[in-house]
């Protein structure tokens, strides 16, 4: 029979021994998962992925490029920006902060179509020779690489597999070859629109660096000589005006020129 009474001092039952050793003794059960639980948690799986999947895919991502560009088009429309040209900038704004708020407003309508012409004449009506032209190639600048950021991350993985024809592919071999000298030729000569040479160059391998500098460098000439335009509107016989249109004349006839020289060239390849 055991003892109540412990050498320590302390006392103990007979009936709490057995107690703690049935208690040690316990080993707890697994909880169980009911297969339908399981296979419920997989489909739920399957399915968050094969979404994940084609929302993702590349002709997903150029489904909302284009209905992202179909939106801008749409408030282009709707805004009309050609008023700036007969109402002037509000007048709250003025200074650096108008020259800042009209670089980011020409950038946004680039990449919505807006054909650049408009948008440094009303640069140059609205801020001069000199503020015009920074405004204008800042905006050119922000205008272009938001265009390529949006046609590289959402457009190339769906429209490369496309560049099958031969003038396709002799015009993405000189982008992704000669990306600089390329872009700096499609914007010094005006026969290339804006937009098109922007997603063109998205599309192709053209470098970030490659394309932004091209870019800034090549549109100096023809985005000044339409901002003095727009600048001297108001007295169209001086000399300044027609330097300033014969400056946008003569590039675009030697565009001309260049292309239907060249298409021989790209017909060979």
């Amino acid at each position: 029979m055991l003892d109540a009474t412990t050498r320590s001092g302390g006392t103990m039952t007979a009936t709490a021994l057995p107690q703690a050793l049935a208690t040690e003794l316990t080993v707890p059960s697994a909880a169980v998962v009911p297969p339908a639980t399981v296979r419920s948690a997989r489909a739920r799986g399957g399915l968050a992925a094969r979404c994940t999947r084609v929302l993702l895919s590349p002709w997903s991502r150029f489904a909302l490029l284009v209905a992202l560009l179909a939106g801008a088009a749409s408030c282009v429309l709707l805004f009309q920006p050609q008023r700036l040209l007969a109402d002037g900038w509000p007048p709250q704004l003025g200074g650096a902060a108008a020259t800042l708020a009209f670089a980011v407003a020409y950038g946004l309508c680039t990449v919505a179509f807006v054909p650049r012409p408009l948008l440094n004449l009303a640069a140059g009506a609205l801020f001069g020779s000199q503020f015009g032209l920074a405004a204008a190639l800042a905006g050119t600048v922000l205008g272009a690489g938001a265009a390529f950021g949006l046609g590289r991350l959402l457009g190339q993985d769906a429209l490369r597999p496309l560049l099958r024809g031969r003038w396709l592919k002799a015009a993405d071999g000189q982008l992704s070859r000669h990306g600089f000298r390329s872009m700096l030729a499609a914007r010094l000569f005006p026969g290339v629109p804006f937009w098109a040479a922007n997603y063109c160059a998205a599309v192709s391998r053209m470098r970030w660096p490659a394309f932004l500098l091209a870019t800034a460098l090549g549109s100096v000439p023809n985005t000044a000589a339409y901002v003095v335009a727009g600048a001297r509107a108001a007295s169209p016989t001086s000399p300044v005006f027609l330097v300033a249109v014969a400056a946008i004349a003569l590039p675009a006839l030697a565009g001309t020129v260049l292309a239907w020289r060249k298409r021989h060239h790209l017909r060979a390849r």
